[in-house]
């Protein structure tokens, strides 16, 4: 998916390790699998085939239909701006890395707080985060936002730290992907934000609206109530910044 995915485990016992590594190999499997059926850039992926008339959605994997229907869900919310059908084929590319650690964490991860003893679990995806920790455990996952403009720098300055106990943070953004998103509705390059970053309970929430929240542009938080996540923070090329928690803004 054109990234790297790492598993973290904290605290798991020495006894349960053989088990670790297993579910560890399930993860990896269960995204290589994905990867190839949604791949805009494997000629024989899923969607490839979808998007040639090669296979029909009612015939095709059921992920792929869940993704569908999520992605026409999405269309609708953000009021356009996301829109998975933009290069005139359905290429859900904008949420199938958060939807793809949502599916692999609650099929394989979350057992493993119940059945071995872990304190805390968290899958990354090229800094894009599922984190779980126990009920019991005072584990807490401590994120850093670095400064867009610092991106590259050595010294990587952070504008804001959240302390996570369960949820999913993901960022959009040039300074995050080497390119702007692009808004569906103009066709232009939104760069008006450097960084787009939310928190939410899930993933393939956090992924869409941090897209959503790079297109919408740095002026524009109309989107935040109707979202539903829980926070977000905003970073302009010039390095203002702008946050929101639970659909309000928060003064400086």
């Amino acid at each position: 998916m054109g990234t790297t995915f790492s598993l973290h485990v904290i605290r798991g016992p020495e006894d349960g390790r053989l088990r670790f590594e297993t579910v560890a190999e399930a993860c990896w499997k269960d995204l290589r699998d994905i990867e190839r059926r949604f791949s805009p850039l494997a000629e024989n992926s899923d969607i490839r085939r979808l998007a040639r008339g090669e296979l029909s959605l009612a015939r095709a994997d059921r992920r792929l239909r869940e993704v569908e229907g999520l992605c026409r869900q999405a269309k609708e919310q953000t009021d356009g701006r996301f829109d998975a059908w933009y290069d005139g084929w359905f290429n859900p590319a904008g949420v199938i890395r958060g939807w793809a650690v949502d599916w692999v964490t609650e099929r394989r991860l979350v057992p493993l707080l119940k059945e071995l003893g872990a304190s805390a679990i968290g899958l990354n995806a090229g800094g894009d985060m599922r984190l779980l920790t126990a009920p019991t455990s005072s584990w807490r996952w401590h994120i850093g936002i670095t400064d867009p403009g610092a991106a590259r720098d050595t010294d990587r300055r952070l504008v804001a730290t959240l302390d996570v106990k369960d949820g999913a943070i993901a960022t959009s953004g040039a300074a995050e992907h080497d390119h702007h998103p692009v808004d569906p509705k103009t066709g232009r390059s939104a760069a008006s934000v450097a960084s787009a970053t939310v928190l939410a309970d899930r993933l393939t929430d956090a992924d869409l609206w941090a897209t959503t929240a790079a297109v919408a542009g740095f002026d524009d938080l109309s989107w935040v109530q109707q979202a539903g996540v829980r926070a977000g923070l905003l970073v302009a090329p010039d390095g203002q910044v702008r946050q929101w928690a639970n659909g309000v803004e928060l003064a400086d």
